[in-house]
């Protein structure tokens, strides 16, 4: 069984042994040093926290523990049930509570659930302060309310819409341009609570057109959630036959989102953030941030309309810290995860959806036109399990040798730049692999260095002859 603890949450399989998988002690225990922790980071003998899930199966019995450790704890909880990861990050600074916890295991399998972990500004907690949580955790060393001390508990319904309004509000999303387009759009949600919050979102931006897949948030994911192409031949085929204008393709807590285009093909995961950067920048110059896993084409955008691209360590509260550092317009993920300032500092897909058809019905050309305007990069995506007594950190110092002549970078695992291509390494931080992931102009030369990068760490994993 899996349990991976780390500065963001708590994340596993359901079921088995406690310390081996996600099981109710285990959430109880972490739920309550976080619980302490905001407590003392707030001074508040009752804070408030608000508390989400996406609609996996075991989402309702996670959720109940959640709230009732919060309460024995001595919070006051604001339950917003079926959500998304962006709209409890809104919930939690707009209704100025004091923290948030997101149940949901993201792009994981059904099988899988998680924890994730929010401050009072409706943002992941820094290192510290969830490396603080971690070892309050594993000490154990609590102490409940009484009944006189308890906390309270209050379902709030809306907060999907709330999120939705706020959207609307910005002054880069033109819904008059979008209706006028009458865009034909096909989503699949993978049964999550994107089903809920797409379609009322493409509803409140004038898109009459809507063909749902995989809607009903039953948490029973029809494929494999992750977005990425070999997942979705549905949807893909669904666009052809429906003459669509685009696909919508959301991860089980809709802040990941990939395009399909109107020929059925991908417009790329990492261009959507491409995307929507280049729409910002056409009407807010700036400066942009990406991850090292990211494609250079942001860079490449960034530059021509004038403003500097930077890179930070993978992990949406790094990149954050990093468009913060460099006052960055617009900045995220190449996983399809778009961060706007303007509206909170986190992956939201709703957000990116808003932004693309926007830019795309301003342009007035196809889906497939508007990505033949960025520079063509293409990644592969690669991961190795770590065998058993390999030291992941003398694979990079090796690595780092053999290839010394080339720029190399360690502030995230390892990243090599070959003049216009690269490779990164680094320990995943949501699965127990290492991930190897490479970018070239073409996708045999991207999938070529990346096989060569793995050639080496089987090498050094294995050294016999």
């Amino acid at each position: 069984m899996v349990l991976i603890k780390s500065i963001s949450g708590i994340r596993g399989i359901i079921g088995g042994s406690p310390g081996d998988s996600l099981t109710p002690p285990d959430i109880v225990r972490f739920v309550t040093a976080y619980a302490d922790f905001i407590r003392a980071a707030t001074g508040k003998a009752r804070p408030m926290i608000v508390i989400g899930r996406d609609a996996r199966t075991t989402g309702e019995m996670v959720s109940r523990l959640v709230s009732g450790t919060l309460m024995g704890s001595g919070a006051d909880v604001m339950d917003a049930g079926l959500s998304t990861t962006p709209t409890i990050e809104v919930a939690v600074a707009d209704l100025g509570a004091d923290g948030g916890i997101i149940i949901t295991a993201s792009h994981n399998p059904e099988q899988w659930n998680a924890l994730k972990l929010l401050d009072a500004r409706g943002e992941f907690l820094s290192a510290r302060d969830g490396n603080m949580i971690l070892d309050m955790a594993e000490k154990g060393d609590f102490i409940y309310s009484g009944h006189r001390d308890t906390g309270t508990y209050d379902f709030r319904e809306g907060m999907i819409r709330h999120h939705i309004e706020r959207i609307l509000e910005l002054p880069w999303v033109d819904r008059e341009s979008i209706r006028n387009r009458d865009f034909s759009v096909v989503v699949d949600a993978v049964n999550s609570t994107g089903g809920l919050a797409v379609p009322e979102l493409l509803e409140a931006l004038g898109v009459r057109k809507v063909t749902c897949l995989f809607c009903e948030p039953t948490g029973r994911f029809p494929h494999n959630p992750e977005p990425l192409p070999e997942n979705l031949a549905r949807i893909s085929e669904v666009v052809r036959q429906q003459k669509a204008d685009l696909g919508v393709v959301v991860d089980p807590d809709v802040d990941r989102l990939a395009i399909i285009t109107e020929k059925g093909e991908m417009f790329g995961e990492e261009y959507t953030l491409v995307a929507a950067a280049d729409y910002i920048l056409s009407r807010k110059p700036g400066n942009t941030v990406s991850n090292l896993s990211s494609s250079m084409a942001l860079r490449d955008i960034t530059e021509k309309r004038g403003g500097q691209h930077f890179y930070s360590a993978v992990g949406e509260v790094n990149v954050v810290a990093r468009m913060k550092e460099m006052q960055a317009v617009i900045g995220g993920e190449g996983n399809g995860g778009v961060i706007l300032p303007d509206l909170h500092y986190g992956r939201d897909a709703l957000v990116g959806i808003a932004l693309f058809l926007t830019w795309l019905a301003k342009r007035r050309i196809t889906c497939s036109e508007l990505r033949n305007t960025y520079p063509d990069y293409f990644i592969s995506k690669n991961k190795l399990e770590i065998q058993p007594g390999a030291r992941f950190g003398d694979i990079l110092h090796s690595l780092a040798g053999k290839y010394a002549g080339y720029r190399v970078d360690t502030s995230d695992g390892l990243r090599i730049d070959l003049d216009r291509e690269w490779v990164q390494v680094r320990k995943s931080n949501t699965e127990p692999v290492m991930r190897i992931y490479a970018e070239s102009n073409t996708a045999e030369s991207a999938g070529r260095l990346a096989g060569m990068i793995m050639d080496d760490i089987r090498l050094l994993m294995d050294p016999r002859p």
